[in-house]
């Protein structure tokens, strides 16, 4: 009887540790063949999930089996995905289904214009640049402006992270928070003493900021000699204005790098060789 008793257990062991096996190799065992990324665009269907991940995992029926269990098909989120090694189907399951995506870095530098600027982050993102244009546009318009490049001034030179699903409202609220904050009461303040608007601060800052060549120790004294000019009605005679100018007129498709002296007298509003719109006080439009 005793012995009947002791083979009972060990297959009931034998059995258990069967089962347990199959559960860790199944649920908790690293299920990672390579690492990388993959999209789940809106609106995707749970084959497209099942289909994109594939690549990713060793054992594709177990993940399947997992993803099944923990209802991943009714808890979809579109998203860029990052595969990092050892993780388990679980793991990858509840990424999947939290909606944990990635994020993007997106470095706003010295762009010519704002719709060449859309073009580089809409590459990143889900939304076409059309979509951008045609949004930016509409921001502009509602703010009574002409269009998306009088939001110039919103985007301060920097990296920010987003997400591949990020919507171009998203995408300019990010940055016009950031543009009110930078704007409290003390810096208002400060404005009103400079004699300049809020666009004309931004307009001489991109000026010295191209001047400088981005080196924040000759910013100050180049600064100084812009307002200088600008205080006795001088005209600030910048090359940076011209070749924004020009580039400008043509999209920035065949740029000017440097100024020669035909481009001086180049006929446009940006243009600060030129003769200003109103004489009387040059206007500081970039």
């Amino acid at each position: 009887m005793k012995k009947i008793i002791a083979i009972a257990f060990l297959l009931l062991l034998a059995i258990g540790g069967w089962f347990g096996y199959r559960y860790y190799q199944t649920y908790k065992a690293n299920n990672v063949a390579q690492e990388g990324t993959f999209h789940i665009p809106t609106g995707a269907e749970y084959q497209q999930v099942l289909d994109s991940i594939r690549p990713f995992v060793k054992n594709f029926e177990h993940f399947k089996t997992v993803a099944e269990k923990r209802n991943l098909a009714q808890n979809i989120h579109p998203g860029k995905y990052k595969i990092v090694d050892n993780k388990s189907n679980s793991e990858l399951v509840m990424m999947l289904k939290n909606g944990l995506q990635m994020d993007i870095p997106f470095r706003i530098g010295d762009f010519g214009d704002v719709y060449q600027m859309m073009g580089r982050v809409a590459r990143k993102t889900e939304v076409d640049s059309l979509t951008f244009i045609k949004e930016f546009d509409n921001i502009a318009k509602n703010k009574g402006l002409n269009n998306a490049e009088d939001l110039k001034k919103y985007f301060f030179i920097d990296t920010y992270n987003f997400f591949w699903t990020v919507k171009p409202s998203e995408f300019f609220k990010r940055f016009e928070d950031q543009y009110n904050q930078f704007w409290n009461a003390e810096r208002k303040a400060k404005a009103q003493q400079s004699g300049l608007t809020e666009s004309q601060i931004y307009a001489l800052a991109s000026i010295v900021y191209k001047e400088s060549g981005g080196k924040p120790d000759e910013q100050a004294t180049i600064a100084g000699l812009y307002l200088n000019r600008y205080r006795k009605g001088m005209k600030l005679q910048s090359d940076p204005t011209v070749i924004y100018a020009i580039n400008k007129e043509v999209n920035f498709t065949k740029p000017i790098k440097r100024v020669l002296y035909k481009h001086l007298t180049h006929p446009s509003p940006y243009n600060t060789y030129a003769e200003c719109r109103d004489s009387t006080r040059p206007h500081l439009v970039v």
